[in-house]
């Protein structure tokens, strides 16, 4: 605790125990360190290898070296937490419920950027493809949290995406209320929000993402290239392509499966994300391909914004990611699919040697009359570097999300298992957008039958451009 300040409820009291230490966990503690009064005697890092970074030592935090699995999780993470502290999980391949779970025993605060499962579950052929979806994993913790709706606060998959764009949602609804002149009163529940959107005729939201960094030396064959994790990219990009299903679609996918359990907001599609094109659109890139790779906004939104009149379904929005990442990683995913998914011998996190580029992320809201909508972050590598240390344009949007989440659950310390589209999302917005680069808001007339060639014939819709028959690439 820095001396004679006293701490605000949105400081930390407790210790910070931060799992996993790679592009982001690096990124997020000098963010911390500024904007939350957190003191590097207060942090422990968990990591799984010891990589020789000096970038912790650098911090002047603890590090304790522990591969965490099924057997030892709890024997390693018990002693160092306690009530009042906070879990901050940045790893991948060690279950969020397992680590909820502690937490509430603990009497910990529990924040992840990505709801993970045990090490072997999303590339185990044995198991349904339902099984080894976001879909699943999600069900899995709603079903739990069902009698713990209080207790010590657990925010899951709250980083940039998931995360902020849940915020951005919500933002952009009232955006695009304001601009139409609709009379309304801020939403304050879900129900209200779901109502707002069909009022504003929503049918389609995409998380539209173009990462145009590039680094001095270019991709090498057999090297996968990324902005941020490759391991959780990859991860994620070998699970079946999943999505939430509007109710305005006519035209059902002939590989698409419904999971039958749960909220039934979500459809996924038997194939991998990372192998699923779609058509979308940022202000900057103009039309693109992105990748449909799952990801948990892309049903948690659909779900929250899901309105029912008697028991039955009569509104909800299509959403889905639409990723386009850094050319090296697009050329490394070409590589990987062409070695039938084996993924490659060498890694490479971009970095201190991007030269150029920024990340475009952001939502974009399409359906009602004024155009599509986007809203988000234009955040350079340049202005990257000027806001915080050891950060890309790509990590510091997450460690963005990570800070609005967590000055949320400082103030909102009892709050049970929560999404984040159960949060403030103006709270949000407020602690994240300094760290966001420009931030934009913009109308277009994109849809994704405009310029199509005729070169081919294609089936499409044309009494209906936001059908996902039209945006899904053939």
């Amino acid at each position: 605790m820095r001396s004679g300040k006293a701490r605000s409820p949105s400081q930390l009291t407790g210790k910070l125990v931060v799992l996993g230490f790679g592009s982001v966990g690096q990124a997020v503690l000098p963010v911390l360190f500024q904007e939350l009064g957190i003191q590097p005697g207060q942090v422990k890092v968990v990591k799984a290898r010891e990589d020789g970074s000096g970038i912790a030592a650098e911090l002047g935090v603890e590090v304790i070296v522990a591969e965490l699995a099924e057997g030892n999780y709890e024997t390693v993470l018990a002693p160092l937490l306690a009530a009042g502290d906070f879990l901050l999980n940045l790893s991948v391949e060690v279950s969020s419920l397992a680590l909820i779970k502690l937490c509430r025993r603990q009497g910990s605060l529990y924040l992840d950027t990505c709801n993970e499962p045990w090490k072997g579950r999303y590339e185990n052929p044995a198991l349904a493809p339902s099984r080894r979806s976001n879909y699943s994993l999600r069900e899995e913790v709603l079903a739990w949290r069902m009698d713990r709706r209080s207790g010590p606060t657990a925010l899951i998959t709250q980083g940039a995406n998931p995360g902020l764009v849940s915020a951005l949602v919500k933002q952009g609804l009232l955006n695009i209320a304001a601009d139409n002149q609709l009379a309304y009163q801020t939403p304050q529940d879900y129900e209200e929000w779901a109502a707002l959107a069909r009022k504003l005729e929503i049918k389609a939201i995409h998380i539209a993402e173009r990462d145009t960094q590039v680094a001095r030396a270019r991709k090498k064959r057999g090297e996968f290239v990324n902005t941020w994790s490759v391991t959780a990219f990859v991860d994620e990009g070998l699970q079946p392509a999943e999505l939430g299903w509007g109710t305005h679609e006519k035209h059902w996918p002939a590989d698409a499966r419904r999971h039958g359990f749960g909220c039934d907001a979500a459809i996924f599609l038997g194939r991998p994300g990372i192998a699923t094109k779609v058509r979308s659109w940022t202000p900057l890139e103009g039309p693109y391909h992105g990748l449909l790779v799952t990801h948990a906004e892309a049903i948690s939104i659909a779900d929250h914004l899901t309105l029912r009149e008697e028991g039955s379904v009569v509104y909800r929005p299509t959403v889905h990611y639409a990723y386009h990442p850094c050319d090296d990683a697009m050329l490394s995913v070409h590589e990987l699919a062409g070695s039938n998914w084996e993924l490659q011998k060498s890694r490479r996190i971009l970095r201190d040697d991007i030269e150029s580029g920024m990340d475009e992320l952001g939502v974009l809201l399409m359906g009602n009359g004024k155009g599509a909508y986007w809203l988000g972050s234009h955040l350079s590598i340049e202005r990257a570097r000027e806001l915080a240390p050891f950060n890309s344009a790509t990590s510091l949007q997450v460690v963005a999300g990570i800070l609005g989440g967590m000055r949320w659950m400082l103030r909102n310390p009892e709050a049970g298992v929560v999404e984040p589209d159960d949060i403030d999302h103006q709270l949000v917005l407020e602690a994240a957008s300094p760290y966001l680069g420009e931030m934009v808001g913009v109308y277009s007339d994109w849809t994704p039958l405009k310029g199509r060639s005729e070169l081919f014939k294609e089936e499409k819709d044309e009494t209906d451009p936001w059908q996902f028959l039209n945006f899904r690439v053939a």
